[in-house]
């Protein structure tokens, strides 16, 4: 496939991540010094399916101008959603049912009729999983792999981890003289779904003393012991790190919202449910730090911005070359191509012989098991 092309549009779906903006910014100067026009569709697809919910329009102009001074600034100047998945959009009918409605024909109508050549989409599996349809639907599309929870295949990291890692550890470090202090167990509860990449990564860093993540059944039990040994050894105060998608060998993932049309199950009180057990099993006050959403905000890393900015010119450069239903993906040292169709659907979880999770076994950490 050829490259000729005049105009292409940039989307972001899913949740927010530090970095998106500096990926836009890439991918609007990369267009611009091509001659290509750039094109923001707001809120994922929703700019172009409900363009009256947006008085300035849903799908604008993006000039340099327009993208200059974002690269260090959280968030996406266009944003994002993670509900209404436009090939499964929940619709409700006269008879008041709700029903899944693939809405990709509009979308594909949309590009044609403003004659837009090619999609850059920016996300994590969901969005990334919607880019590939499309692709086969006959959209040139290009996708850049965006998560702070790690959990995409193919790439090494996703711009976004390092940031709500780096801040993870941050509080770590001031947890570590209050709970120390007081004496206290502190549980610390992490974002990440069904994978632990941050609450191993950000655990090790900061120096936690259990680390508990979905890859690993846990034995609140052995956790407890992690304690009492601690206080019998004379450190009278623990950290612990808990993923919010992690289960006990004996229960089930805390849920705070089961899933619904369009939008997936949301995770949550695994923290709460561990320190309920752990002060009981201890009889030592036990307190609930969850990071949540902060996770999500703020300025990236330099890291982030390095990554974010490869990303997005990498995705020019494909387009360029006529590359369609692709991701770009971070390698060593180069940026790669993988297809689409081997990362859509799938998920990255911790290697349980990982060199990190061994780091993390050799400096004492308990994982629960």
């Amino acid at each position: 496939m050829s490259s000729h092309i005049r105009r292409i549009a940039v989307c972001t779906g899913g949740g927010d991540a530090p970095g998106l903006n500096a990926v836009i910014r890439a991918v609007v100067i990369a267009a611009a010094n091509r001659g290509w026009e750039c094109y923001g569709i707001r809120d994922g697809f929703n700019g172009i399916l409900f363009p009256e919910r947006y008085p300035e329009g849903g799908v604008f102009r993006l000039t340099r101008e327009r993208v200059r001074g974002i690269g260090h600034l959280g968030g996406t100047i266009l944003g994002t959603t993670n509900k209404g998945n436009p090939l499964h959009f929940p619709m409700k009918m006269q008879d008041g049912t709700t029903k899944d409605v693939d809405l990709s024909g509009e979308i594909l109508e949309y590009f044609a009729r403003k004659e837009i050549d090619a999609l850059v989409s920016i996300g994590g599996d969901g969005s990334l999983t919607i880019a590939n349809a499309l692709h086969k639907k006959g959209l040139r599309v290009v996708g850049v792999p965006k998560t702070i929870d790690n959990d995409l295949d193919k790439t090494f990291t996703t711009f976004g981890f390092d940031t709500a890692v780096a801040f993870a550890t941050e509080c770590l470090d001031r947890l570590h003289s209050t709970a120390e202090s007081h004496q206290r167990v502190m549980v610390v509860e992490v974002m990440g779904r069904y994978a632990g990449w941050i609450a191993l990564h950000a655990g090790i860093a900061g120096s936690a003393h259990a680390i508990l993540i979905p890859e690993i059944p846990f034995d609140v039990d052995k956790v407890a012991a992690k304690i009492r040994d601690r206080d019998a050894e004379g450190r009278m105060y623990s950290l612990v790190m808990v993923a919010e998608g992690a289960e006990p060998i004996d229960g089930h993932r805390e849920v705070l919202a089961p899933a619904e049309i369009g939008h997936a199950e949301r995770l949550g009180g695994v923290g709460e449910q561990v320190a309920r057990v752990l002060a009981d099993r201890t009889g030592k006050d036990v307190r609930v730090v969850v990071l949540g959403h902060l996770l999500r905000g703020g300025s990236p890393t330099s890291f982030d911005r390095l990554a974010a900015m490869r990303f997005g010119t990498a995705a020019v450069r494909a387009l360029d070359e006529g590359q369609s239903g692709i991701m770009v993906a971070l390698g060593f040292p180069n940026v790669n191509y993988v297809a689409l169709e081997e990362v859509a659907g799938r998920m990255k979880a911790v290697p349980l012989d990982s060199d990190t999770l061994q780091t993390g076994r050799d400096v004492g950490i308990c994982f629960g098991d």
